[in-house]
């Protein structure tokens, strides 16, 4: 079936444009872009009265709590909860309980994702067995099982020998690994990054310099060993230079951030509101500014939600205490939406970060408007006011920072492979 999205604002990422326009989807995929006002014929015309159709979002990182905490969010929970938020494409972390490290485990959650969510699902594998940092996995057996990458998630490996050969066998595969950048013993029981701010709330907290001295390592092993590398989350300045470095020698490394550590900072833990306690901690303003230059100069290449659901019982704890992490997939775009309208970066740039840079990191057709690319799709109003519930999020978990702030940008729309999935009621 053809479909015609006519009168639409076009974010072109792969061009850096923002236009006006059509695009036509033939069953699965884009068959055509343009501009002008002759019109391609169609079995559905969708006229998109103005409003944005852009590539779905990639989001790299989103923890599913199967197996082990299904109570927290299951594939079913989360496909919805991504579908309503323009993410097409899941690409989920193996910090699950069992860890998935086995070729087993994997196949289980790709069924289940395969039977229960209406996006696309690709799903991660760790790097050591029970991410315990000791023994690599059966990289290589995992790969043929579908991971698409790595990572033992914030268990960062402290055997730095036992790193390396993780390192040098993912590269002998061609296998992506994903790392998190932070000195381990520094950053033990942090909850706030230090500074005037936490010492005044008494929180115990970690330097910037943690973030530095971990990318610093494994920039070295990178070097070493030539591996395809990730960094999941740079949010500091002092991380910028070294991976600025890596990037002109040469060295295949790319990295991420969150839209938590993007759109907020540490003063707006306020009063030990336990929802803006993430992991790595929420950094200064002078560090949010930098990394928001960073992603607008391509230095940083990704943008996620960074999903972390956690249940009212371990957010409800003194701040210490609480579990670190947040929800993200709904609240993605309309948090991206408040860099757009501060002017700090433009459409395109946004889903270069959240589209295209993900996509082509992991070698998918998708992020792009390219004759031939899959037809993941939304429509949003990037204007469009609202505030936000969190008893409406579609997550099973609740724990959003952005509860009852006041937001903009609603998706309208979404499409996998030129099939609705969602549509605002």
């Amino acid at each position: 079936m053809t479909i015609l999205f006519k009168n639409a604002r076009l974010i072109d990422p792969e061009a850096g444009t923002d236009s006006e326009g059509w695009l036509l989807i033939d069953g699965g995929t884009i068959s055509a872009v343009g501009g002008g006002s002759e019109l391609p014929k169609a079995a559905q015309v969708i006229d998109c009265q103005g409003k944005c159709v852009a590539p779905g979002i990639v989001d790299i990182g989103v923890k599913v709590c199967e197996p082990g905490e299904r109570h927290k969010e299951s594939y079913r929970s989360a496909g919805a909860a991504a579908a309503a938020g323009g993410v097409t494409t899941i690409v989920t972390r193996p910090d699950t309980a069992p860890a998935i490290d086995n070729p087993e485990t994997l196949e289980f959650v790709a069924r289940r994702a395969n039977e229960d969510a209406p996006v696309n699902v690709l799903p991660m594998a760790a790097l050591t067995k029970g991410r315990e940092g000791r023994e690599m996995t059966e990289i290589g057996f995992l790969k043929d099982a579908g991971a698409v990458a790595f990572t033992d998630c914030d268990h960062v490996v402290r055997d730095t020998k036992v790193l390396s050969r993780a390192f040098a066998y993912a590269r002998s595969l061609g296998a992506l690994v994903m790392c998190h950048p932070q000195e381990p013993g520094l950053s033990a029981g942090a909850a706030a990054t230090s500074g005037k701010f936490a010492s005044l709330k008494g929180l115990p907290a970690v330097t910037p310099m943690a973030e530095r001295m971990g990318i610093d390592r494994d920039i070295a092993l990178i070097e070493m060993t030539g591996v395809s590398y990730h960094a999941d989350q740079i949010t500091t300045a002092r991380a910028l230079p070294a991976l600025e470095r890596a990037k002109r020698n040469g060295l295949d490394i790319t990295a991420g951030v969150s839209i938590h550590h993007l759109t907020l900072n540490e003063l707006d833990v306020a009063n030990y509101r336990t929802f803006f306690k993430v992991k790595p901690p929420l950094r200064s303003e002078d560090d949010r500014q930098a990394i928001i230059t960073a992603v607008r100069e391509g230095l940083i290449d990704v943008i996620c939600s960074m999903h972390t659901p956690q249940d009212e019982e371990s957010k409800r704890l003194p701040f210490e205490e609480a579990a670190s992490g947040a929800v993200g997939l709904e609240t993605l775009l309309p948090a991206a939406m408040r860099l757009y309208h501060s002017g700090d970066l433009s459409l395109p740039q946004l889903f270069r970060a959240m589209a295209l840079n993900p996509a082509k990191r992991l070698g998918l057709a998708s992020g792009r408007f390219a004759e031939g690319a899959p037809a993941d799709l939304i429509v949003f109003d990037p204007d469009l006011p609202f505030v936000m519930d969190r008893s409406t999020l579609r997550s099973k978990s609740k724990n959003t920072p952005f509860d009852e702030a006041r937001m903009q940008g609603k998706v309208l729309a979404t499409y996998v492979d030129g099939e609705c999935v969602y549509e605002a009621s």
